[in-house]
């Protein structure tokens, strides 16, 4: 990695011509855009040309930066994949953001555990969990899934339900009525409940052929065989099958593996949409609304959105229909093809059905785009309001574009947690909070005690070099400091800061009995308008950091009681107490458990499941069976 500074414009001799990510430093060393080239001496020097007409807000981008620096590559592939590495790390202000309008739900399938177990989830996907869909009409697909169980009836409860299930022999709800086959109490065996996840797989991809044929020919035997009760199962279960796949109109021809997706613009916010075709029906939808911090041709933005799609996803089918070719053709097809293992053919339909989808596509995006612009106008308009009314209230120079508010949290002086929140441009950036281990009893020695750890790890951050503070996590100053409570949470905050000789940082505190903001140095705190932006901004800020304050004491607080209950027994060490809460879901399970079945946890053998039980006993009585 070579890096230029001074100036800050770099030699030309010293920059590479070949393939490269380059990316542009704050002087604090915070990465503001990251970009790349097949030629890097080209690519970068073009921002310097004193001739070359650079838009406003590539040019704010320029004097925002304070360095530049860049890493070769082998080849243009690599330099893709670093780029949207970059990007997703270091989340530059400058460059292009992809966000969901909203967030839609998957049907997930475990198919790593012992007994693979379907669900309905929203959350952010996770390592051995197969995904399908987005579903954009929720009722549709909890449907279908419903629908599903009914054919293939199959594990779709909690880890907990099933772990009590387990331990009592007795099956759930879903076990009863026939929408669970109840691996749990041994109705079905291994093998065969993998067999029905990885038949549930097919469908749900929009295969099920198969299946069809298989139900329909035991279906014909156990009705020949004169066992019409079976037959009737059978018969039921190839009904619900095909509900679910009439309930998904038929947009190509069967068998048509294709996602579509189109983009609609205007000069810095696009929208984009992708429809999911599987065995020619959709089977789910997605909406990405996408910020331009500068002018990025068309082309640049489907490359991006196709990253960002199938970045951590090895679902990429063997068409992609799009409203507009990607930048970098070639070597995005070649990526697309290292994570799909086959060839990938990129289209621009210009007739039939799959430009008719792609048509539809885009008007989808162009309603997503309309909706959030007006949602966004007024929104910008009131963050906006907010900065300006608050730097005004507090005598500030300019408008705080980053707040870091922070809060102390404790039972009776024990457990004490601390919390510090990011507010950047009015929005929190939760991946920059943090929490603080706090050993004073005493609020205000304690407010004393994390300012000024904070800030001294940003006079030791900032002071290392640029390329080394890539995982400072302290490295960068806020305009404001907002601590939770009134003068003498302030004069804490404050002294802290003095010591260590930052005067570039406002203080002020909220607190919560009148809401009346104190100041460092006045005797009488100031009094915001009820309706005031300014107030509710430092509302929204103060109970962020009070919410995350008393989630890391609650976190403490349980952990203190599990090694009070746990830590006295010999042999059982803080693994193995996590281990026997993770599986009996509690610690008043364990004390309900037989010694036999704590036995069975791995690493705990029988000696130390008896002094377990006879430590958690209500009195000398052990449960054996």
């Amino acid at each position: 990695m070579n890096q230029a500074a001074a100036g800050y414009r770099p030699d030309p001799e010293t920059v590479p011509t070949r393939p490269g990510v380059y990316r542009f430093r704050d002087p604090h060393g915070q990465v503001v855009y990251v970009g790349k080239a097949k030629n890097l001496r080209s690519r970068v020097l073009s921002y310097f040309r004193t001739t070359q007409s650079l838009h406003p807000r590539t040019q704010l981008m320029l004097e925002t930066a304070a360095s530049v620096e860049w890493t070769v590559v082998s080849n243009e592939v690599e330099a893709l994949v670093l780029e949207h590495t970059w990007i997703n790390q270091f989340d530059p202000r400058f460059n292009v953001m992809f966000k969901d309008d909203k967030s839609y739900p998957f049907v997930a399938l475990t198919l790593q555990e012992t007994y693979p177990r379907v669900f309905v989830t929203r959350s952010q996907r996770k390592k051995g969990v197969t995904y399908f869909g987005p579903y954009v009409n929720v009722g549709a697909m909890q449907h279908t899934l419903d629908t599903l169980l009914e054919a293939l009836p199959m594990r779709s409860c909690s880890e907990a339900t099933f772990r009590t299930a387990v331990r009592e022999q007795r099956p759930c709800l879903l076990g009863h009525i026939d929408k669970c086959s109840a691996p749990c109490v041994g109705r079905i065996s291994e093998e065969d409940h993998r067999d029905s996840a990885h038949k549930m797989a097919r469908i749900l991809n929009g295969d099920a052929s198969d299946f069809i044929r298989n139900l329909t020919t035991d279906m014909e035997a156990a009705a020949a065989g004169e066992n019409f009760e079976k037959a009737a199962r059978y018969r039921d279960r190839l009904s619900a099958v095909k509900s679910v796949i009439q309930d998904n109109a038929m947009v190509l021809e069967p068998g048509a593996t294709i996602d579509v997706i189109a983009l609609y613009e205007a000069e810095f916010e696009a929208a984009g949409h992708a429809f999911f075709v599987r065995d020619g029906r959709i089977l789910g939808a997605r909406t990405w609304i996408i910020d331009k911090p500068h002018p990025v041709e068309t082309e640049d933005v489907v490359r991006q959105l196709l990253q960002q799609m199938y970045q951590e996803s090895s679902t990429v089918p063997p068409v992609l229909a799009l409203s507009h070719m990607p930048a970098d053709e070639t070597h995005v097809r070649t990526w697309l093809e290292q994570i799909r293992g086959s060839s990938v053919k990129l289209t621009v339909p210009a007739r039939g059905k799959k430009s008719a989808l792609v048509d539809t596509a885009r008007s989808n995006a162009q309603e997503a785009f309309e909706r959030h612009r007006l949602k966004r106008a007024q929104d910008v308009n009131m963050r906006s309001q907010a900065l300006r009314e608050l730097a005004t209230a507090l005598d500030m120079e300019s408008t705080p574009l980053r707040i870091e508010s922070f809060d102390i949290s404790h039972t009776g002086g024990t457990h004490q947690a601390a919390s510090m929140v990011v507010f950047e441009d009015a929005l929190p950036r939760k991946n920059h909070y943090r929490t603080f281990t706090v050993d004073q009893r005493d609020d205000t020695a304690a407010m004393y005690d994390v300012i000024l750890r904070r800030f001294t790890r940003y006079l030791e951050e900032s002071a290392l070099p640029a390329d080394q503070r890539d995982n400072a996590r302290f490295a960068y100053p806020p305009q404001l400091v907002v601590v939770d409570g009134g003068a003498p949470q302030v004069a804490a905050a404050t002294r802290a800061l003095k010591e260590l000789g930052i005067t570039h940082v406002a203080v002020c505190g909220l607190a919560k009995r009148l809401e009346e903001v104190w100041v460092p140095g006045e005797s009488f705190p100031r009094i915001l308008p009820r309706g005031s932006e300014a107030l509710f901004l430092l509302q929204r800020v103060r109970d962020e950091a009070h919410r995350f304050a008393l989630r890391a004491h609650r976190h403490k607080r349980s952990k203190a009681a599990l090694r009070s209950s746990l830590d006295e027994v010999p042999g059982v060490g803080p693994q193995r107490a996590q281990t026997l809460v993770k599986h009996f879901g509690s610690v008043a399970k364990i004390a309900e458990a037989s010694v036999e079945e704590i036995a069975t946890i791995p690493g705990i053998g029988s000696e130390t499941a008896r002094k377990i039980a006879a430590a958690l006993a209500p009195d000398t009585d052990m449960r054996e069976e």
